[in-house]
């Protein structure tokens, strides 16, 4: 990382030394700044994901448990961000993101250099505030809180 970026942990620096291509790499590396920016955090590997801070959730089946409460993973096709209170909260802020594909609580993008990155880090920031406000209790196609 350059002197710009977050420290990162002996952990995090292994996690990225074996992400392929070097292209998801570096948009893991530009991403660990912009997560901690957004959530005023420092990244924890939790297993293939990088994670931030966590929240507690349980289903109405009585299941619970705790995730990641911002978490992003690089995937050789593309980088995975999983925003657990659902894309359907963002449908403004992805109109102005630019290239991505997406699933009910998970972003997809190939190259991070198409995407407007000031637009990600206050999507990123949202589903974090939310998530961690301690009033979201359902999964993503659950609808939210």
């Amino acid at each position: 990382m350059t002197s710009n970026g977050p420290s990162i942990s002996p952990e995090i620096e292994e996690f990225l030394a074996k992400v392929t291509p070097s292209k998801r790499r570096r948009d893991a590396e530009t991403l660990l700044a912009l997560f901690e920016r957004a959530t005023g955090l420092r990244a924890g590997v939790r297993g293939t994901m990088i994670g931030y801070g966590s929240y507690d959730y349980r289903y109405d089946s009585g299941h619970s448990g705790s995730a990641p409460a911002a978490a992003f993973a690089p995937r050789k096709a593309a980088m995975s961000i999983y925003l657990s209170d659902g894309i359907a909260s963002h449908e403004a802020a992805l109109a102005k993101l630019g290239p991505h594909r997406a699933a009910v609580g998970c972003l997809y993008l190939s190259d991070l250099e198409q995407n407007d990155l000031e637009v990600l880090e206050q999507i990123v920031r949202t589903s974090f505030e939310t998530l961690t406000a301690g009033v979201f209790g359902s999964r993503a196609r659950d609808g939210g809180a």
